[in-house]
């Protein structure tokens, strides 16, 4: 059972193609945690103000009430309610009591997972970036689909995958930056070694006991779990073409990247990342393959137009360098976690309704003022349009008239020289 603040929530994050595929894998074949294919759905719960368009319309509406009418802290809890019913609801006929949401873009949305459940645990699972960067292009090629490492990560178009390498891998490593009780880094390549060691080790930092061969997780390929796991059909395509965890694609990056990508990507996120993450032999192995030596520092400006360029197409907003549960750990405010225990406002006192009232009155005014400023702009525009048209036809009329003139003087002359003739 997930209470509200998260307790018996597990978030398992990563960057895509740093193996949570693997990892979700095997964790659902233990008794007591539920874990499928990834499920996205808080990404849509923090997207709800942004209303998409829709075939029915009332796409302002909805946004002008999201924005205007519904208090922040309301859509928050709304969606917290909205989240438990879906992760208890996966729990109803299971002898499972935890849930594991794998959801890779959940970088995207971390200040809102940390508002919403402070108390789950989180799971960092730390991969080779080098290794990420050829998976990325190793999946995308045996699907058809477009992946040139080289093109798209110089490109000054938006492209998500080109985010997921670069902004995904620095919002992780910020967020993560400072140890923490909630939190558990698990690297990828240690995994591969040693399954049951760090399984176990997994399974202490979940607060349940580790059951023996959930890790070889061939063993469990006809269980209901795992035939839901595959239904859906997300993640890695490569996952079950084993039984077991293997070595394979630890140092497969070296053949899969070619020199001038392993260059760009070191470029582009500096020798500093390589380091933090635990990665210093293998970028020792990049700056051997390419004969260079690459600075410490990221590429700042790709970076950022990679970030912006995501901030502009989605609406969201970040905070600069977020750390897991800054706000909460930094002034207390928020949930105050405390064991078997619901949670508690710190402050507990509620505006009046009267207030309230006022507040979205106030808000939905805002809003409709800068609705109504636009539509003046608009209105403005267009006036300058017809006033424009209008003194091109008036700088006409002149010489209109005096065309009119010299027409009659013309038509004139013409009938008195017939006149005389008669």
């Amino acid at each position: 059972m997930i209470d509200k603040q998260g307790e018996g929530l597990v978030f398992l994050l990563s960057v895509p193609r740093s193996g949570s595929s693997l990892v979700t894998t095997i964790l659902q074949n233990h008794s007591r945690l539920f874990a499928t294919q990834e499920m996205w759905f808080l990404l849509s719960l923090y997207d709800l103000p942004q209303s998409q368009t829709r075939p029915y319309g009332g796409t302002g509406i909805i946004r002008q009430f999201f924005n205007g009418m519904v208090p922040l802290h309301v859509l928050e809890q709304a969606s917290r309610s909205y989240a438990l019913e879906i992760y208890n609801g996966l729990l109803e006929g299971t002898n499972a009591n935890m849930v594991i949401d794998k959801s890779p873009r959940y970088y995207t949305v971390l200040e809102f997972i940390d508002r919403l459940f402070p108390a789950a645990r989180r799971v960092w699972l730390i991969r080779n970036p080098l290794s990420i960067a050829a998976s990325f292009k190793k999946v995308n090629q045996m699907r058809g689909e477009r992946f040139h490492l080289l093109e798209e990560l110089k490109s000054p178009h938006f492209n998500m995958k080109m985010t997921d390498i670069t902004v995904g891998l620095f919002r992780y490593a910020h967020y993560f930056a400072t140890p923490h009780p909630l939190a558990y880094p698990l690297v990828y390549e240690q995994l591969v070694a040693n399954p049951a060691v760090e399984i176990g080790r997994l399974c202490d930092f979940l607060g349940v006991d580790y059951e023996p061969g959930i890790e070889k997780y061939g063993d469990f390929a006809d269980t209901p779990k795992s035939s839901l796991f595959y239904s859906m059909g997300a993640g890695d395509p490569f996952v079950g073409e084993h039984e077991q965890t293997h070595l394979d694609s630890v140092h497969s990056w070296q053949h899969l990247l070619n020199k001038k990508e392993i260059e760009l990507y070191c470029r582009s996120i500096g020798a500093r990342m390589f380091t933090q993450l635990g990665y210093g032999e293998a970028l020792e192995q990049a700056e051997h393959i390419t004969g260079v030596r690459f600075e410490e520092e990221a590429d700042v400006e790709l970076l950022s137009r990679r970030k912006s360029q995501f901030l502009q197409q989605s609406g969201f907003e970040w905070k600069n360098a977020y750390r897991m549960l800054e706000k909460q750990d930094a002034d207390n405010r928020g949930f105050i976690i405390k064991a078997g225990q619901h949670p508690v406002l710190q402050d507990s006192r509620q505006n009046d309704a009267v207030q309230v009232v006022n507040d979205r009155r106030l808000q939905s005014l805002e809003n409709r003022l800068a609705h109504s400023y636009e539509e003046r702009n608009r209105l403005i525009a267009q006036l300058q349009t017809y006033q424009r048209r209008n003194q091109r036809l008036r700088s006409r009329i002149p010489f209109a008239r005096q065309l009119g003139r010299w027409a009659s003087v013309a038509l004139s002359g013409m009938e008195k020289e017939k006149g005389g003739k008669t």
